[in-house]
C-alpha cells in the first residue's frame, strides 16, 4: 500500500483487486447477517455476481479509481426495500468489520466511511 499523501484513496486501498477482496468479504458477511440476509434471500447466484461487481465498481470509482460506476444511483436501487436505519447501522458494522480483516488503515477506513455514508439518505428509509 502507498503512502505517498497525494495518491487517490483508491491507490492507497491498493487498488482494484484489493477493493475487490474487500468488496467479496463485506458481501459474505452481508448476505449470512441474521437481520440483513433477507435482501439476499430469494436472489439468484447471476443476479449476486451482478450486485457484487456493482459494489466494486462503485468503490472504486468513488474512491478515484479509473473504474466507472454504471448502476442506478443509490435512492433508485434501494427504493422500497425497507432499509431501516437499525439495518445502515448493521452494515457499517459489517463494513468496518471488513476493513479491520484488510488491516485498512484508519485514514483511508475513515474515507471510505465518509463516501460510504454520503449515501446513507438515499439508501435508508425514513
Amino acid at each position: 500500500m502507498s503512502s505517498k499523501s497525494n495518491d487517490t484513496l483508491y491507490a492507497r486501498l491498493g487498488g482494484y483487486d484489493a477493493i475487490a477482496s474487500l468488496a467479496d468479504d463485506l458481501l459474505r458477511r452481508l448476505m449470512a447477517d441474521e437481520q440483513l440476509g433477507r435482501f439476499w434471500q430469494n436472489r439468484g447466484e447471476d443476479g449476486i455476481r451482478r450486485e457484487k461487481q456493482l459494489l466494486i465498481d462503485f468503490l472504486c470509482s468513488a474512491s478515484g479509481g479509473p473504474v466507472h460506476y454504471g448502476g442506478r444511483d443509490m435512492a433508485t436501487s434501494h427504493k422500497g426495500m425497507r432499509i431501516t436505519e437499525d439495518d445502515w447501522r448493521v452494515f457499517i458494522g459489517h463494513l468496518q468489520d471488513a476493513a479491520g480483516k484488510f488491516e485498512v488503515p484508519q485514514q483511508e477506513a475513515s474515507e471510505v466511511l465518509a463516501f460510504v455514508q454520503s449515501v446513507k439518505n438515499e439508501i435508508v428509509e425514513p
